[in-house]
């Protein structure tokens, strides 16, 4: 593997590492199974890319795009809580309606960047490569991210939020307005794969309506590679372990695509994740079968 895919893997495994973040909230902290990722990815990449290419500061339409996606996210709560549907299909319902919403966003079925400036154009620090720029500007803020989601849920309302995802019954009895906390969490949720799909846009040159396909597989991967290497109930290495999982992950992908040896190519892609994401799950119940016969 080149320099140069070790750096892109590097890239885009940091990006990811925002969509895993989001959904370790919906499915570990709130235990609620979103698939709105799919939707609200797309939805960030095309908010961005548009308002990029008429003109608007790529940080306030990075900002608007984080936002877009997080308000996709409470309307799939807010179906939940309020209408009383399923969690599962409130989520499968806003991503079908995400599709088309994107299509209007863009108004055609993608956005070129190639010549508009980007976060990355901006932050760009003289006499660095772009591909090395890209990684460290990536890092810089997923690094922010983590850490404001540690503190965040060290807060009365993010252990509230907390609370409600590990025993609703009680944390109502408690005083706690549950519906409240699943509606902020759904938005904090997907406001970071929103930002995700808004960053994303902006490394790859454009937006597109299928860069939102199989997001919701990655970012489980991601948060099942990281709980496999770094189990921990503490949420403080949580959040490490999701990000180190989504940066793996892309690494075993790249390799994988790029050694002559296993013969493997980029219409394989769909497969290699099948299998690592397979790998991933056995890996603990390998391990709790070795506990049990040792003991």
């Amino acid at each position: 593997m080149s320099i140069y895919s070790m750096w892109g893997a590097l890239e885009i495994g940091l990006i990811f590492g925002l969509v895993a973040l989001g959904v370790l909230i919906s499915f570990r902290v709130l235990n609620f199974p979103d698939l709105t990722v799919d939707g609200s990815f797309p939805l960030g990449g095309a908010t961005a890319a548009i308002l990029i290419h008429h003109g608007m500061d790529p940080f306030m339409a990075t900002g608007a795009a984080t936002l877009a996606a997080g308000f996709a996210g409470m309307v799939t709560g807010w179906l939940n809580v309020r209408l009383k549907i399923m969690d599962l299909l409130a989520s499968i319902l806003m991503m079908i309606a995400l599709y088309s919403i994107n299509l209007r966003v863009m108004d055609a079925p993608n956005v070129p960047l190639i010549t508009d400036p980007t976060v990355f154009t901006v932050l760009q620090p003289p006499g660095i490569e772009d591909y090395v720029a890209r990684p460290l500007i990536l890092l810089a803020l997923v690094v922010g991210a983590k850490l404001l989601l540690d503190w965040f849920f060290a807060t009365q309302v993010g252990l509230a939020m907390r609370s409600t995802g590990s025993n609703p019954r009680m944390a109502r009895a408690q005083g706690i307005r549950t519906d409240n906390m699943v509606l902020l969490g759904m938005a904090i949720s997907n406001a970071l794969v929103g930002l995700g799909g808004a960053l994303f846009a902006q490394s790859q040159g454009g937006a597109d309506i299928s860069m939102g396909i199989g997001t919701i597989v990655i970012g489980l991967a991601a948060v099942i590679i990281g709980e496999s290497i770094l189990p921990s109930r503490r949420l403080m290495l949580a959040t490490l372990a999701v990000v180190i999982g989504a940066v793996l992950y892309r690494f075993f992908i790249a390799l994988a695509l790029n050694a002559d040896f296993v013969g493997l190519k980029a219409q394989d892609l769909n497969l290699v994740t099948a299998v690592l994401v397979t790998v991933a799950l056995v890996i603990p119940l390998a391990k709790q079968r070795l506990r049990k016969k040792r003991a």
